[in-house]
């Protein structure tokens, strides 16, 4: 509360001179409106748990080299992030066809509607992860319906996408490569894929000058291209 104190005397006896007043504020009151609101900030805020991450470390197994290469190549997928919301997907590794534009396939981020089938960027994943999306999936139903804890459910799903990378090698290994033309909504949207359609190895790296070609091949715009690249003047 606050109260204002008047000083009325006037020890020089003249008149008309003007009152002193002393404001004072009484903060106590605040004190228990803070208490309150850090109390209910706490009980209704979500707290954070800490995240992991997954560490792959090399086997005891040897494994012929050419065999591993061959390995990543039937299972790995890149995706080119462009620019005007537009994706861009290859399969395997494209050495030999970097020359042919109509290697390099667009795909939307969406269904634009119209065809039933129509194929996006998650409808692909799913396809390509099939099997090991299927057994998160119901391990998704039985943590619903509080039949295994979340700890099970973790431990349960790495061991799922361990087994389909490692000894079923049938696990798509995702590549992603935004390009100075991508916005950051467009990689958010990616990786938001990656976890929906329960990709168990992803990576995101630089643009090859391969790479850059093969867009450039493709949407005929020279932004794609490098410095270097454009000097030389490729087309």
């Amino acid at each position: 509360m606050a109260e204002v104190q008047t000083n009325d005397h006037n020890d020089s006896g003249k008149k008309n001179k003007q009152k002193k007043q002393t404001l004072r504020v009484d903060f106590t009151p605040m004190v228990d409106m803070n208490m309150l609101l850090i109390t209910f900030f706490m009980f209704c805020t979500t707290l954070l748990k800490p995240q992991t991450m997954r560490l792959s470390m090399p086997t005891k197994d040897k494994v012929e080299e050419e065999e591993q290469n061959k390995a990543r190549q039937s299972s790995a997928i890149t995706l080119l992030i462009g620019g005007d919301d537009k994706l861009y997907y290859y399969e395997g590794m494209p050495e030999a066809a970097y020359e042919n534009p109509d290697f390099l396939r667009e795909i939307p981020y969406k269904k634009k509607g119209g065809e039933e089938n129509e194929e996006n960027i998650r409808t692909y994943l799913i396809k390509r992860n099939n099997g090991t999306y299927q057994k998160i999936e119901e391990l998704k139903f039985q943590l619903a319906d509080e039949k295994i804890t979340e700890k099970e459910f973790t431990e349960k799903s790495i061991e799922i996408q361990d087994e389909a990378m490692k000894k079923l090698k049938i696990a798509p290994t995702v590549i992603i490569k935004p390009t100075e033309l991508a916005s950051y909504k467009n990689l958010v949207d990616v990786i938001d894929e990656m976890l929906i359609c329960h990709i168990g190895a992803y990576t995101i790296l630089d643009l090859s000058d391969g790479d850059r070609y093969l867009l450039y091949k493709k949407t005929s715009k020279g932004e794609y291209l490098s410095d270097a690249q454009r000097a030389a003047g490729i087309k």
